[in-house]
């Protein structure tokens, strides 16, 4: 194991899964550990789980009989029946983890998200697949939800890596403070840097924030020197057009010939995360279908490879 002293790996971080044999989030297999809480509220999250920093209670209402059994050992009270004597969940009643509910249920309808883990914990998770790391040149990338929202244990667990000689990557929203996404830039091999949307008030729409913030931090880590590679979620309609590709390209110009800007990668909309929305009590926020076709991709990819930039074409 690491170095780092006891209570720095003691300390403990709230995620929600942790994914193996991953080949999108950096070079080479990783393994993908995945934070809880997010400061953006993006339209299209593909992990509407990710998004809240407490537990959470997941229920598929197709899977349940109603037996009430999780009525009787939930000590929050957050299962309940209705009048038509069928199982709901209250989310106005905060979960506290016990996973009673879960470990009772025998149709597999619940199941609790986020767990408590410490660097000690992950780091055994994560050394389990050191050959693949080694042979393909992979390693662990930290995402989320936003990982610099527990930017101390992000920057610990990062620590534990380097010190373990694994490569090590973040993909991260940038909306963060410069001084926490720099206390994690020194342990961190690339940054997986989003570009949303480049206009302020059209990101604003589709997130809840602005690009100020995010576009002064993918400018200061170039200028440091540290990897970063550009990542580009496209949806129909939203982000897609000509004219927001060339201004996105107009802002990273200055760094194309940087040996530590990585290039672009554009990541194809994918269904992947709905049913989550469901389960979670919430309503999907996009109605229409955004998904671009493979010729439309290849024709943004076109645009940007025009100006001479790195880029690939990312499908889940």
């Amino acid at each position: 194991m690491c170095n780092a002293n006891v209570a720095t790996i003691e300390r403990k971080a709230m995620t929600f899964n942790v994914q193996k044999y991953n080949v999108y989030d950096g070079p080479g297999v990783r393994t993908l550990v995945f934070f809880k809480g997010c400061p953006l509220r993006c339209k299209w999250c593909a992990n509407p789980e990710g998004l809240e920093g407490q537990y959470q209670v997941m229920f598929k209402r197709d899977s349940c009989i109603d037996c009430g059994a999780c009525v009787s050992v939930c000590p929050a009270s957050i299962h309940t029946f209705s009048k038509e004597l069928k199982h709901e969940v209250n989310r106005s009643i905060d979960c506290i983890g016990c996973r009673k509910c879960e470990s009772i249920c025998t149709e597999s309808a619940l199941s609790i998200v986020g767990n408590l883990k410490t660097v000690r914990e992950i780091m055994e998770i994560i050394e389990e697949d050191r050959e693949f790391y080694n042979v393909s040149g992979g390693g662990v990338t930290l995402g989320g939800g936003e990982v610099l929202m527990q930017t101390e244990f992000a920057a610990n667990l990062l620590m534990a890596c380097k010190q373990e000689g694994i490569n090590t990557a973040i993909e991260t929203c940038g909306y963060t403070k410069l001084e926490s996404i720099l206390k994690v830039a020194k342990f961190t091999d690339l940054f997986l840097f989003d570009i949303k949307h480049i206009d302020p008030e059209r990101h604003y729409m589709l997130t809840g924030v602005r690009t100020k913030q995010i576009l002064e931090n993918l400018k200061e880590l170039l200028h440091l020197g540290y990897n970063v590679k550009v990542r580009m979620p496209l949806l129909k309609g939203i982000n897609d057009n000509q004219d927001e590709i060339e201004r996105v390209i107009a802002f990273l110009m200055p760094f194309r010939d940087y040996k530590n800007f990585k290039g672009v990668d554009l990541l194809s909309y994918h269904k992947l995360g709905v049913n989550k929305y469901t389960q979670l009590g919430k309503e999907y926020p996009i109605k229409e279908d955004p998904s671009l076709s493979s010729e439309e991709l290849n024709m943004i990819e076109s645009w940007v490879e025009k100006y001479e930039f790195k880029v690939s074409v990312i499908k889940h």
